[in-house]
């Protein structure tokens, strides 16, 4: 069997040089009506503008019918439509390849040589969770989510600030955030001297304020970075510099196993360091304020510092922003603890046993509402109790994951009683039984391209300018649809099938013995197609859930 991880990018990529110079005419087909009968597409009108007749040249079409290389599926057939030039893979094959090799599909490949640092700013994480705005909790959970996802890839993630207040440190610990803390302030005293290097000492400041410290020429020189041309002076304070100096101590002292070979280096090269700010709406001139201080101060601070601007968050019928993050928390806390008595009955919240799973279910929502709208964009919550119809929110990814952990639970106690058969190797099943067109939506449209996706989330703008969009929404909507596919399937197929231990005919395939009879839903039958698409099941929470 071919090894090596399959991969729809590369695919295109070989589909797309096959065709010869110009630009891409491929694309791949997600819709089940059009996978019946292909998998890519070149389409009429593509084609026409590049061969002029819409004629594709026989040596073109050889190369593509014969297609084969690094992370290239296998093809079964190309042909000529109406529709463009139609092309299929040997699916089978595909199914054996991915699911004979299942870590390389969910997990990123390591670079091989250490990429960019990139220090993660969150301010919002200054403060106290009581006065923490919800568009200020959309940040934090935001850089939470970027940070895992820059980890995944193997970059070098550094969050900042520490969180100081224990109080914070207790919600983010509720909410399943995984930020350093500290107990430790830095020194401001460079710093301090710097301002007042720059100060006009006959200048009069407010109480408080260490001094007056002008913008504008700054502003001017990075007009095309997008700064606001509004900003004119900063009031230099004394937390202000604490900001300063903690960013300036993540730069230039990276933590220790961090990077390897930068541990405590002083010289570890901010040139290859970015500096990303993740703020609320709310915040953002100010933070830009603060940027353009540190280049001022600092003629050592990161040319590179992008801005993340998370979108405001309004809840429905609460005027203003009113509602802060505990009050949204515990809003979210109530409403599912009331979903799950309705549907277990009594009063789960007072049940030591349902404790953890209803903190775990209240979060999932959570973060799912925050994350689900692109962060650049406005969001809107709804105040009403948490709907377990519908199959756009994140009870419904839930409700899913319930059923993929309920049935490997089962299988697995099923195993263990003698019910059901260990499971065989995957390259002694044979994929050919599996015909259903959603065990291919799932393979196809979740499973292969999930790395892709994956990539593009975490991937952070290189092109000029202040702000740097993320698609951190298309994970959200990437499993909602893989919900939908799995929810229809698992509706309509019997993935199991019932125990050996019931009476039954044996049969024998490719070496395996097992249990036939005419019809799934009477005893003794567990077919060798179970053990096909059983396995593929068995993929579907390393890329979710």
């Amino acid at each position: 069997m071919a090894t090596g991880r399959l991969g729809v990018g590369e695919t295109l990529e070989a589909l797309n040089a096959a065709m010869g110079p110009g630009s891409p005419v491929w694309f791949k087909e997600t819709h089940a009506r059009h996978l019946r009968v292909r998998d890519f597409l070149a389409p009429r009108s593509a084609l026409q503008a590049r061969f002029g007749d819409g004629q594709v040249p026989e040596c073109v079409f050889r190369a593509v019918a014969g297609l084969q290389g690094p992370g290239v599926a296998p093809v079964l057939r190309c042909e000529s439509t109406p529709a463009g030039l139609s092309l299929q893979l040997q699916r089978p094959a595909v199914f054996e390849r991915v699911l004979g090799a299942l870590a390389s599909y969910a997990t990123p490949a390591k670079p091989a040589s250490p990429g960019p640092r990139i220090i993660l700013h969150c301010p919002a994480l200054r403060g106290n969770p009581g006065t923490l705005r919800l568009s200020q909790l959309r940040a934090v959970l935001v850089a939470d989510h970027l940070a895992r996802t820059l980890r995944a890839h193997g970059v070098c993630v550094c969050p900042v600030p520490s969180v100081r207040d224990s109080h914070m440190a207790t919600f983010l610990q509720k909410l399943l955030v995984d930020w350093p803390t500290t107990s430790k302030c830095a020194s401001t005293e460079t710093l301090r001297t710097c301002v007042f290097a720059e100060l006009n000492s006959k200048e009069t400041v407010p109480p408080g304020v260490l001094g007056q410290l002008c913008l504008k020429e700054l502003v001017e020189k990075r007009r095309s970075a997008g700064y606001d041309p509004s900003i004119d002076n900063c009031l230099v304070t004394e937390d202000l510099l604490s900001v300063l100096s903690e960013l300036q101590e993540a730069v230039r002292h990276w933590p220790e196993g961090g990077h390897p070979g930068l541990d405590g280096d002083p010289d570890a090269g901010v040139d290859g360091c970015m500096v990303v700010h993740v703020v609320s709406c709310e915040e953002a001139v100010q933070q830009q304020k603060l940027d353009l201080l540190w280049q001022k101060l600092d003629d050592q601070a990161p040319l590179k510092q992008k801005h993340l601007v998370c979108g405001p968050v309004k809840v429905a019928g609460v005027p203003g922003t009113l509602m802060t993050a505990p009050e949204y928390y515990q809003l979210r806390y109530a409403q599912v603890c009331k979903a799950s008595a309705l549907k277990h009955g009594g009063n789960l919240a007072q049940d030591p046993a349902w404790t953890k799973t209803l903190d775990v279910l209240s979060v999932a929502t959570i973060k799912f509402e925050m994350l689900s709208t692109a962060p650049q964009n406005q969001l809107l919550l709804a105040n009403s109790t948490t709907s377990t119809k519908g199959t756009k929110s994140g009870t419904f990814v839930m409700y899913n994951c319930a059923r993929l952990a309920t049935l490997f639970e089962g299988y697995k106690h099923g195993v263990e009683r003698g019910l059901y058969p260990t499971f065989p190797l995957v390259n002694s099943l044979d994929f050919s039984l599996l015909h259903d067109e959603g065990e291919w939506l799932l393979l196809f449209n979740s499973v292969l391209p999930f790395l892709d996706l994956l990539r593009q989330t975490g991937r952070l703008a290189s092109t000029p300018g202040l702000h740097t969009p993320v698609r951190i929404e298309t994970v959200c909507k990437f499993l909602v649809q893989l919900s939908m596919d799995f929810s229809s399937y698992y509706n309509r197929v019997h993935i199991l099938g019932v125990s050996i231990q019931h009476k039954g005919v044996c049969g024998q395939r490719r070496g395996h013995r097992v249990r036939m009879r005419e019809q799934e839903d009477e005893p003794g039958f567990f077919s060798f197609r179970n053990l096909g698409h059983t396995s593929l099941v068995r993929c579907l929470p390393a890329y979710s859930f």
